[in-house]
């Protein structure tokens, strides 16, 4: 994995899991992102696609890994309990996380949702070295020669939001946010600038988001109309619609899917098993793998 940026998708659904006959093709699993950039493993949230990814490693141990949290509601760190190579001794996760409005770190969110009554075990029986830091918003941080840039996301309860560079290749991770009524939120707008590609949250259709019955105005979702505003404005090369509802088939996100790439054609909607490779020529189209090859994938060049 030497002088390669490739991005792999573990879980793409928001809000829960939504295993069944409906979702089969884009997968159930929430928000994972793994990034592997010149030999090292970044991995943005913690849902259940989590879970998967450790599955997926554990035929390369021992493993050392940066994770990045965007937040700590609940689909983005259910999988963390789940995260077999955490329980391993040998292993090393350098974990990140903002500090939350209630002023508690990554360290004790991730800690509360494994004490009784909630889960059987602490998380202090991980075997695996855990070191935890507090991001400071705004404040980049150095991973040899990747960048990690922040920057707020408006959501509620807070969350940041991530724009990984190496070379002149960047990546933005934009999830959990909502967009504005009146204007393009700046923050997401240099998170995403000229980036080779935007993953971003479009868990809502316009129609969904301002329904005078079910509005979901409020929520801290934006929809994939908005993507595409955004991606447009910012220069975006390749945009990857993210944070799907649970509500949402497969066949309900195919139609979504053709809807954008007939506004944005350079687009993809995420899946479970989607693989991207950028490359120091362009962002080339992505794998189109089934999720057990990228394991596959990924356990042949960690070996």
């Amino acid at each position: 994995m030497h002088n390669q940026f490739t991005v792999n998708f573990w879980g793409v659904r928001g809000s829960i899991a939504c295993p069944g006959s409906e979702t089969v093709r884009y997968g159930g699993n929430t928000p994972c992102v793994e990034m592997r950039i010149n030999g090292q493993r970044l991995i943005f949230d913690g849902g259940t696609g989590l879970r998967v990814l450790g599955q997926s490693m554990l035929s390369a141990m021992p493993v050392e890994a940066y994770m990045f949290f965007t937040h700590s509601h609940w689909d983005h760190i259910q999988g963390f309990p789940f995260f077999t190579p955490a329980f391993i001794k040998g292993n090393r996760f350098h974990i990140y996380g903002a500090i939350a409005p209630n002023g508690s770190d990554v360290e004790q969110r991730l800690n509360d949702q494994m004490l009784h009554p909630n889960f059987p075990v602490p998380l202090q029986v991980m075997g695996a070295e855990l070191d935890f830091q507090s991001i400071e918003v705004g404040q980049p941080l150095q991973i040899d020669d990747i960048t990690i840039e922040n920057a707020p996301l408006n959501h509620p309860g807070e969350a940041i939001g991530y724009r990984v560079s190496w070379k002149d290749h960047a990546v933005a991770y934009v999830t959990d946010t909502e967009h504005f009524p009146d204007r393009l939120d700046e923050n997401v707008l240099w998170l995403a600038r000229e980036a080779d590609v935007l993953i971003y949250d479009a868990t809502y259709t316009d129609e969904e988001y301002h329904s005078p019955k079910t509005s979901k105005v409020g929520w801290g979702h934006s929809t994939w109309q908005e993507a595409v505003k955004i991606a447009k404005a910012a220069g975006v090369k390749k945009l990857v619609i993210f944070h799907h509802d649970p509500v949402h088939s497969d066949d309900f996100l195919d139609q979504v899917g053709e809807q954008v790439a007939r506004v944005f054609p350079n687009s993809l909607m995420a899946w479970e098993g989607l693989s991207i490779q950028i490359t120091t020529a362009a962002t080339l189209p992505a794998a189109e793998l089934e999720p057990e090859s990228v394991v596959e994938a990924t356990i042949s060049a960690s070996a």
